[in-house]
């Protein structure tokens, strides 16, 4: 009974029994018999006498943090209406589209569920381009890769580490299993991936270079969707990070090729502008993603 625990901790806070029993304007008799209550509901002794007064014994004293975290629960509670009729507007969250697609979803589904009357705004775009949306004040929010930012008008936050997998169609592992002997002739095979800007095609790039694999005509193209769906179809070999297809792993759809080189993980980060109002449904955001930037993809 929340009555019990509230009197309980009007006592602490008072002083003493007649000082809780003012304060709430109830009988001696009354606070009496809330603590014996609580006492036998917990099985435990609170209070002993100790000379004309009535003090903490020790189960007591142990008891207080307990019985402030859950009176500080029943305040978020009462409050919680007001919270989410503050979260409310719009906020424009820009990210490539790797994370926007297979990262992030999850993290909305979340902030959607908490925050419901939001309006969401979604940018894919590359990381130079979020970078440049956050210092034009066109984005809320920004997460990217392996980006150094330079100015002192952005806030960056360190965000989470991806590994990189080279992968293929079952099929096509079968038909050419060893990427690791150097001086192969793949020329029968395409390799499959984004513009030579990003920060993914040079890990591949160098890759293949060191080797001096001979590659068949390139297939390049933006959309990690598209590149997996013509990896599944049996079109080439692809570089990605492996959280944009960890479910097409686990079912094998695709498949991992071992390779002898181990690349560092590309490091995202989130950032915003340092003069940005954060506004209810920002701060929700950011909670979040620090929530979940510890879990595993």
């Amino acid at each position: 009974d929340l009555r019990y625990i509230n009197t309980f901790h009007t006592i602490v806070e008072a002083g003493g029994f007649n000082k809780a029993a003012e304060k709430l304007c109830y009988t001696q008799s009354t606070i009496t018999f809330h603590v014996s209550q609580l006492e036998k509901e917990l099985g435990v002794q609170l209070f002993e006498k100790a000379g004309r007064h009535m003090v903490l014994t020790k189960a007591g004293q142990e008891l207080v943090p307990y019985v402030e975290n859950v009176l500080q629960s029943v305040n978020n509670m009462k409050s919680f209406r007001s919270v989410i009729e503050e979260c409310q507007g719009d906020i424009r969250i820009a990210a490539p589209e790797s994370l926007l697609c297979f990262h992030l979803p999850k993290i909305l589904r979340e902030f959607r569920k908490q925050a419901p009357r939001v309006h969401i705004y979604l940018d894919s775009m590359t990381s130079t381009s979020v970078y440049r949306a956050i210092r034009e004040n066109k984005t809320d929010i920004g997460i990217f890769y392996d980006l150094l930012v330079d100015d002192a008008t952005i806030k960056v936050v360190p965000y989470k580490d991806f590994d990189f997998v080279m992968f293929a169609s079952p099929k096509i592992k079968k038909l050419y299993s060893d990427f690791i002997t150097p001086n192969q002739d793949f020329s029968s095979l395409a390799r499959i991936c984004q513009p030579a800007v990003g920060r993914v095609r040079k890990r591949f790039d160098e890759y293949i270079k060191s080797k001096n694999f001979t590659m068949g005509p390139t297939i390049e193209i933006r959309g990690t969707q598209t590149i997996k769906n013509l990896v599944k179809n049996d079109m080439g070999i692809c570089f990605l990070p492996k959280f944009t297809i960890q479910e097409e792993l686990d079912k094998d759809v695709l498949v991992e090729i071992p390779i002898d080189k181990k690349f560092e993980p590309i490091h995202a980060v989130y950032a915003y502008r340092k003069d940005k109002w954060l506004s209810p449904p920002l701060k929700l955001f950011f909670q979040l993603l620090e929530q979940y930037k510890s879990l595993e993809d």
